[in-house]
């Protein structure tokens, strides 16, 4: 059984950081496109992308962007984190096969509101930087450990 940590304002120091890797796959493009609604083609067709600069499909900025919010949710501060902003700069591409590490690192601390403020970095396998910016969170209560659930799967069409 996996378990999840949660780290609460009073046991987050300055510097404190998380990195998570997550390798994209062309299923996970596609799961993300049926959940959200967003079919460019940009994402979906080899043909229509092919004309485009990129030269061939990438991944849709925001499912990269989803691994940023994985990070909080399940590692700094953790499970019970809520999201209260993120600014974000779409650097490079992302595509299927590309291997994402997104590191977190936290940057202030924002007594009376609780809140924390996290410089967020993804990079590919190449140490490239792919999206970055700073999200504001409001921790859990306190420290806690809780079973990680399941990863939850989209059932065949």
């Amino acid at each position: 059984m996996s378990m999840l940590e949660s780290f609460g304002f009073e046991d987050i120091e300055i510097g404190q950081s998380l990195r998570l890797s997550r390798t994209v796959t062309e299923e996970m493009v596609r799961l993300f496109a049926a959940a959200t609604g967003d079919v460019n083609p940009m994402h979906l067709d080899q043909n229509f992308a092919a004309a485009t600069p990129f030269k061939g499909c990438i991944a849709h900025g925001m499912l990269t962007a989803g691994f940023i919010s994985a990070a909080i949710a399940t590692g700094l501060p953790g499970p019970g984190s809520v999201y209260v902003g993120q600014e974000l700069r779409f650097d490079r591409p992302v595509r299927a096969g590309d291997t994402i590490t997104v590191e977190l690192t936290v940057q202030e601390k924002i007594p009376g509101k609780n809140h924390i403020v996290l410089k967020t970095v993804a990079r590919n396998q190449n140490n490239k930087t792919v999206v970055s910016g700073t999200a504001t969170v409001l921790p859990p209560p306190g420290k806690a450990r809780v079973e990680q659930p399941a990863e939850p799967r989209f059932l065949p069409a």
